[in-house]
């Protein structure tokens, strides 16, 4: 169980939290990989907490099936299923164009700015091949409007399956799971928004999410990944 160099040690005041959420993120990042085996003291010991924290923090991962484990014998990471991206994609994109709909009248011009700065970090994690640097990039674009909408309800839904669809993207691409055309429809999406286009931005939303499954069936198909 390769852990990064760095001192991860976790301050005390927010331990859980903490805890969760560096195993949260070391998992969507690929740093934990899909079947891989944790063991908990290892961890307790790299992050400088005891076994409590690490193992509270893995039955809450567990309960959004990230993590799994047979009594007594073996946690690790849960694989993907090969099915995966047909299920969360066409939920993902449904629920962005409600909440695009919803954001539009309580976008400012400081969303547009924010929404533009991170359309220019993807395109340069695209430009180094980073697939992390752009999905956190991708994440922040999205998470604009996704702010916006202001229903709380919806936010917390798209936040749990973005966790899935960020692990995939992270995980099972050789190259960069996105293209140039992807900081292009984005480009297309906020001069949308900027001129209150409902149906033009949705049409946008979802062409970006169509091309963006259609890239992770060719991937899959070249890795052969089998069913789950």
């Amino acid at each position: 169980m390769p852990l990064p160099v760095k001192n991860d040690q976790i301050s005390r005041p927010s331990m859980r939290d903490e805890v969760y959420n560096k195993l949260l993120n070391w998992i969507m990042e690929g740093v934990l990989r899909p079947g891989e085996k944790i063991v908990d003291k290892d961890l307790a010991e790299h992050l400088g907490v005891s076994r409590t924290p690490v193992r509270e923090a893995l039955r809450r991962l567990e309960d959004k099936e990230l993590v799994e484990s047979a009594a007594n014998r073996w946690t690790r990471v849960s694989e993907i299923p090969s099915k995966e991206p047909e299920m969360i994609y066409p939920i993902i994109w449904t629920l962005e164009k409600l909440a695009l709909a919803t954001a539009m009248d309580n976008m400012i011009d400081d969303d547009f700015v924010k929404m533009d700065h991170a359309n220019n970090a993807l395109a340069i994690a695209i430009e180094n091949n980073d697939p992390v640097a752009a999905s956190h990039a991708d994440a922040d674009f999205h998470g604009v409007f996704i702010e916006c909408s202001q229903n709380f309800c919806l936010i917390k839904i798209l936040e749990d399956l973005k966790i899935r669809y960020r692990r995939l993207e992270v995980n099972y691409f050789e190259d960069i799971a996105y293209e140039q055309s992807s900081v292009e429809e984005h480009n297309r999406l906020i001069c949308a928004l900027r001129n209150r286009d409902v149906a033009l931005a949705e049409e946008i939303l979802h062409s970006n999410w169509e091309k963006s499954l259609e890239r992770t069936r060719t991937v899959e198909n070249r890795l052969d990944i089998p069913n789950r």
